[in-house]
């Protein structure tokens, strides 16, 4: 059977290259961008944090920064990363649909949007549905 061009299994190496850049990406930007920042001041704004769940102030940030922190790390590694996308499907989704519900989905000038946790429940939400790929710890564990 002659295949075609764009054609490729999902264990193939260009999609399993694909699913690792896409992997360094949206975590690396989420730790870094996002959980980071959080992690570092956590002693000043923790009081002041939003508390959508009705939790508290300190844990909803606290919530965060675990999804942001390690939750993202896990998922540049590859490590548990369906499971490890669940906490953060859910962020994203309390971030775009509660914390900015009221706000416009696109930014325009100055002000806040949906946007970029619509962006990132999108990317996670493909990880679960997708996996880790062949470059991944899930993947190097699964063969032993």
């Amino acid at each position: 059977m002659k295949r075609l061009l764009f054609e490729t299994p999902v264990d193939a190496l260009i999609p399993s290259i694909g699913l690792l850049l896409f992997r360094l990406v949206f975590g690396g930007f989420m730790l870094f961008g996002h959980g980071w920042g959080k992690l570092m001041a956590y002693g000043e704004k923790s009081a002041t944090f939003p508390d959508p769940l009705g939790i508290g102030n300190e844990r909803s940030m606290g919530s965060a920064i675990f999804c942001e922190v390690v939750c993202a790390a896990l998922v540049m590694l590859g490590l548990a990363t369906r499971l490890a996308v669940l906490p953060l499907v859910f962020t994203m989704i309390v971030a775009g649909f509660v914390v900015h519900g009221g706000d416009p989905l696109f930014m325009s000038g100055a002000g806040a949007s949906k946007e970029p946790a619509v962006m990132y429940l999108t990317a996670y939400a493909l990880l679960f549905f997708t996996g880790a790929g062949s470059f991944s710890m899930d993947c190097f564990l699964g063969k032993k």
